[in-house]
């Protein structure tokens, strides 16, 4: 996932957090940590109220440095990016491609934060964020950070569209364990607007997409299946297994309890319509996407998936996705 470029990233999922926000989320932290820095100095003022001058300005200038700087540091490597005050606003600390931040990020941010925040009363930060296009600090821009708003406004949730009926049930046999809940998310994000994004990078980014899950899952994407068609079908073989857990759960609980539509074809449970979302639960109608009719047969003995009826037997004829590859 840290490939994924940040503007496919931004259009995706993220939303810039807005200086008002940011603004309220500082202010928030900035009196907790004066609050302890307070408290910590009276505490080792009386405790040290023997020592000379020396000493005394020795341990106020590291108490400063522990509370002030290296207290933010510490909380948003510990908590990935959410302090208090951010945990409150609904935002968060992420890298430019999306993913959690690490120790070196929180330590840029807080470094470049004694300047633009508490040397000068944060007049630097808010010029830098009003600047800015997403709203960046000079400690994002050079830790390659940006904040996010995780709190977002409800809305009408979008199921993950239907894969073409020709690949329903062919990834039977993979391995779907290993594959991070992060990943399954970008999919998803994926699936759910690709008829929104461009030809190319809509291409560009299912094929990216493609190649982590079939590194994820051990078993190479099959020759002549597009990427997108790939990425709908093991989703709904995914959503099918989930659709089987949470009802035979059901059922052993209380018998009655129906199940899920099943195809009559594949014997499958039925997904994105009355089937199952992308993190498994159950989903609302939702419309479905017309994949283009088979065109061209392809190599049955290349396709890699072991342990799938008929992937050996015949040959298999592709669609074409709807994305148009890079001039």
């Amino acid at each position: 996932m840290s490939e994924l470029v940040t503007g496919d990233a931004v259009v995706l999922g993220l939303r810039p957090a807005k200086l008002p926000s940011r603004a309220l989320a500082l202010a928030i932290d900035l009196f907790v940590v004066w609050t302890v820095f307070i408290l910590v100095s009276i505490g080792l003022a009386v405790a040290t109220v023997t020592l000379d001058e020396a000493a005394s300005a020795a341990i106020a200038v590291a108490t400063f440095l522990l509370v002030l700087v290296g207290g933010p540091i510490a909380v948003e490597t510990l908590s990935h990016g959410r302090s208090l005050g951010k945990l409150a606003c609904g935002l968060r600390v992420v890298r430019d491609d999306g993913g959690p931040i690490r120790f070196r990020h929180a330590l840029v941010r807080g470094a470049m934060g004694v300047i633009e925040i508490l040397m000068t009363l944060g007049v630097v930060a808010s010029i830098a964020s009003l600047v800015s296009a997403r709203g960046r600090r000079l400690g994002d821009v050079f830790a390659g950070t940006l904040v996010v708003r995780e709190r977002v406004p409800a809305g009408r949730g979008v199921a993950v569209p239907p894969p073409p009926p020709w690949v329903v049930g062919r990834f039977a046999g993979l391995d779907l364990s290993a594959v991070p809940d992060e990943l399954w998310l970008a999919i998803r994000q994926y699936l759910t607007r690709m008829n929104q994004l461009d030809a190319e990078v809509g291409w560009s980014m299912a094929t990216r997409l493609g190649g982590e899950l079939a590194a994820r899952t051990g078993v190479p994407v099959p020759e002549g299946v597009p990427a997108a068609a790939y990425l709908a079908g093991v989703v709904n073989e995914r959503q099918a297994r989930d659709a089987r857990r949470v009802f035979a759960a059901a059922q052993r609980v209380s018998p009655e309890v129906a199940g899920p539509p099943v195809d009559g074809q594949t014997g499958l449970p039925v997904v994105g319509q009355s089937g199952v979302d992308g993190a498994g639960g159950v989903t609302a109608g939702s419309g479905s996407v017309e994949w283009p009719a088979p065109v061209q047969p392809v190599n049955p003995g290349a396709s890699g998936i072991s342990g799938v009826s008929g992937a050996d037997e015949s040959p298999v004829r592709t669609p074409g996705t709807g994305f148009a590859p890079p001039a």
